[in-house]
């Protein structure tokens, strides 16, 4: 995790890059059992390292609270205060788009968070005019920020600082291939019945209820977000004024400069989701998160955004697809992330052979798209399409006697599947292999039905 210095007094938010620590300047060896590493920043009430967690044999950040000599009584209910926030979420959000939160330490004289390290940056410095994202890169940082928020929601929880210094980037050969939210210290817990504070966040962000210090719901983070994608876009944020006065003037009562024409490629449809994430009213806005990413998304299908060097399938597009398939029906939207992500995508052409008659099984796969034919000894005994899954005795079968392939299976229909072998498949959560275990229970359950009619009744099969 990265930090940068805070955008308002309100909160302690992430840096953008790692600053060079200061000559003289100490460094602590360690924080409790953690080796320091390096300093990574600071931010209004805490400073932030770069540590390794030798038990787990992983690096993480460890965020500090930082208590100067002399800091007054309202200093240290504040940093406090933001220090409880974070610590009461410890292991509570598995989202792969959210920092996870791994510990938190309240000592005599320290107190620090634990939390995931991402080796990238924030987006703030995407939000200047010569540093710009592709316009579908930013449609797809938006959906799955959509959909983390939404899972946060679903938690009980309100974010309060969605900004971009606060959305983190994960880099693959200085690329952005991710994004994770991060800075929960204003968060607002539904189910929790202690005071909570209001007002927090990041002004030009900050939703209009949110300024007034009205009740607050999932809309309120939904309008920061539409704000975020805004800056993105156009390179200048929705409202902007030297005065603070003037800004909550206009976010009161100005509409947003449109989008189209600030920029080539802009067309209405992507104008009008982020006006309408940002609309005054909250009941103006989308009902839900759900139908937020959906409306990013289908920006991508209907390509009323350009693709421009992100050219092959996105995130996104398999995300929804896999949420089609009968096979991952009972899948949540967190499993199917880790799907997405773990999973092997592949494409055949029509006349591929998957298996062999002999072929020793390693993958099994999941028919996304295409269809294909089974042959034993030359004769077609079943055609599967979409939502099935094949060879899945790779992973089932408890010896490698019954992982022999024992029919030809060949591809009818240009085919995309999603394949797993035993070592990716161990990667994912106890609780995915367990969706997976339970779907492919449902398959061979289907399978045996058939058989059992194939062999009560082979005329009506036949």
């Amino acid at each position: 995790m990265t930090h940068h210095p805070t955008d308002s007094p309100a909160v302690d938010i992430p840096i953008d890059t790692a600053p060079e620590v200061p000559a003289g300047a100490a460094l602590p060896e360690k924080i409790g059992k953690y080796p320091v590493l390096r300093k990574l920043g600071e931010g209004a009430t805490s400073d932030v390292f770069l540590c390794r967690d030798e038990f787990q044999g992983r690096d993480v950040a460890i965020k500090r609270v930082r208590h100067v000599p002399g800091d007054d009584e309202d200093a240290l209910r504040y940093s406090d205060r933001f220090f409880a926030a974070e610590a009461a979420l410890v292991g509570r959000l598995q989202h792969p788009n959210v920092v996870k939160i791994y510990d938190a330490v309240l000592e005599s004289s320290t107190q620090y968070l634990v939390m995931e390290y991402v080796a990238g940056g924030t987006l703030r410095p995407y939000c200047r005019a010569d540093q710009l994202l592709p316009l579908e890169q930013i449609v797809e940082i938006g959906f799955k920020c959509a959909m983390a928020l939404g899972y946060v929601y679903r938690q009980g929880l309100i974010h309060r600082d969605v900004k971009p210094a606060n959305l983190l980037t994960v880099l693959n050969n200085g690329a952005i291939t991710d994004v994770k939210i991060s800075d929960f210290g204003s968060v607002l817990n539904l189910d929790s019945d202690v005071t909570q504070v209001y007002r927090v966040g990041s002004l030009a962000y900050m939703s209009p209820e949110q300024l007034d210090g009205s009740t607050l719901d999932s809309r309120a983070d939904m309008y920061s977000l539409g704000a975020v994608l805004y800056h993105l876009v156009a390179g200048r944020p929705a409202f902007d004024a030297q005065i603070q006065s003037a800004l909550m003037h206009q976010i009161y009562h100005a509409a947003p400069p449109p989008l189209v024409g600030l920029r080539d490629g802009v067309g209405q449809a992507l104008d009008a989701v982020i006006q309408r994430a940002l609309a005054k009213a909250p009941q103006d806005r989308f009902a839900d998160w759900d139908e937020f990413a959906q409306a990013l998304s289908g920006l991508i299908a209907r390509h009323e955004v350009p693709r421009g060097q992100l050219q092959g399938v996105l995130d996104s597009e398999r995300f929804n697809l896999l949420r089609k398939l009968e096979f991952f029906a009972s899948f949540g939207d967190v499993e199917l992330w880790e799907v997405v992500h773990r999973a092997k995508w592949r494409r055949f052409p029509v006349g591929h052979a998957l298996y062999r008659k002999g072929d020793q099984g390693r993958a099994f796969h999941i028919m996304a798209q295409g269809a294909v034919e089974v042959f034993r000894d030359g004769e077609k005994v079943a055609a599967l399409g979409a939502g099935t899954s094949v060879g899945e005795m790779a992973y089932l079968a408890p010896s490698p006697d019954l992982r022999t392939h024992a029919a030809d299976v060949l591809i009818t229909e240009l085919a995309t599947t999603i394949s797993f072998v035993p070592e990716t498949l161990a990667q994912l959560s106890v609780g995915c292999r367990h969706l997976f275990d339970e779907a492919f229970i449902r398959v061979l359950v289907r399978r045996l039905h058939v058989a059992h009619e194939r062999l009560a009744h082979p005329r009506r099969i036949l």
